[in-house]
């Protein structure tokens, strides 16, 4: 397993978040993780990025626990893309090349510098190399988030709903993005989401959330109208279309 989570449990002083969490995931998968609004699923990510420190349970990395890496070893084995990733006055390439911070000791090697080339040509970024990035659209900004990512160069992937403030075609281009660099890199993702449907187009494995628990996992078999309505108190319909499955609200 690339990841493995099991029995994690988090709370604050007065309220628990998280309770019984296990999963895992292998290379090349990309993992849906969905559920209503506080359920737990940024908290879940932070816990796996160490941003939280959970009170039970443990998460791995292919065989380490987390707890034994340090904060460098765990930066070059995770890329986290937050809900709303924060950028300075810095220019794109500048940016990006944050990425690679966990592994320049002295200064920046050439290495570093083509790498960095290869990720922007990969994501469709060399034209905006020099513009800063606090004048780029939301899809272009969130394109250079998940570029700082990869230059971590990271056997796991962590997104907080990474579509939430995009519009459609931005929503479509970042979810096939994040599809195609997981195929290509053997890497694992895990990406929290609220568009069913948008999961559905990506995603390998599908952990929904209810209560802070696991209420069902698995592959795209979980998402029937009777889980969808037990964990969002909606009623659907699940229907093929053109051979994919599609939920239509009632």
């Amino acid at each position: 397993m690339n990841l493995e989570v099991t029995n994690l449990s988090f709370h604050y002083p007065s309220n628990q978040v998280l309770n019984d969490v296990k999963f895992s995931v292998n290379r090349s998968e990309c993992v849906a993780v969905l559920g209503t609004n506080g359920v737990g699923k940024s908290t879940l990510l932070k816990c796996i990025n160490r941003i939280l420190r959970y009170q039970e349970g443990d998460v791995s990395m292919c065989g380490d626990n987390i707890h034994s890496l340090s904060r460098n070893e765990l930066a070059k084995r995770v890329g986290y893309v937050s809900q709303s990733s924060n950028f300075s006055e810095t220019t794109v390439f500048d940016a990006i090349l944050l990425g690679r911070k966990p592994y320049i000791k002295w200064d920046v090697m050439d290495s570093d510098l083509k790498l960095v080339q290869g990720i922007m040509e990969r994501l469709s970024l060399s034209q905006y190399a020099m513009r800063t990035v606090t004048h780029l659209s939301g899809g272009e900004t969130q394109k250079v988030a998940i570029a700082r990512a990869l230059a971590q160069q990271p056997e796991i992937l962590l997104f907080d709903e990474p579509t939430s403030n995009l519009d459609l075609k931005n929503q479509l281009e970042v979810i096939e993005l994040i599809k195609s660099i997981v195929k290509e890199n053997n890497v694992s993702a895990v990406v929290t989401m609220h568009d069913l449907n948008l999961a559905l187009r990506f995603a390998d494995k599908f952990i929904m959330m209810k209560g802070g628990r696991i209420y069902a996992a698995g592959g795209h078999e979980i998402l029937t109208s009777e889980n969808i309505k037990a964990v969002y108190d909606v009623d659907v319909a699940v229907e093929q279309y053109n051979e994919k499955l599609v939920i239509i609200p009632h």
